[in-house]
């Protein structure tokens, strides 16, 4: 019923940003709060931020006040802004919303 893609991830500077991009498909992405997760290997999946349809936002306390969630109902499309970045970001990101997650994309922070 809905398609999630994430992008933007790559390989960045301890210090350095990105911004990572989660497209839904389907028509009712407006009314879903959503997600941002991630997993490093040998490591539990973890929440890293949610916002809710009326944009109320929550972050772990690992990343609160380095990355900004948001989203763009207009655009079916969920952010999350990652400023500062250390190695101990380095994980798979998948975003989600309910039931349904992406396929997830890879950031690397370079030690």
């Amino acid at each position: 019923q809905v398609q999630l893609v994430e992008s933007g991830g790559g390989l960045v500077q301890p210090g350095g940003s990105l911004r990572l991009s989660c497209a839904a498909s389907g028509s009712t992405f407006s009314i879903y709060a959503m997600g941002w997760y991630r997993q490093a290997p040998g490591k539990q999946r973890e929440l890293v931020a949610t916002i809710t349809s009326g944009g109320r936002t929550n972050y772990a306390d690992s990343v609160k006040g380095r990355f900004t969630i948001s989203r763009d109902n207009a655009k079916n499309t969920a952010y999350l802004q990652m400023n500062s970045l250390k190695p101990e970001d380095t994980a798979i990101y998948y975003c989600k919303a309910r039931d349904w997650w992406g396929q997830g994309t890879q950031v690397t922070v370079s030690s």
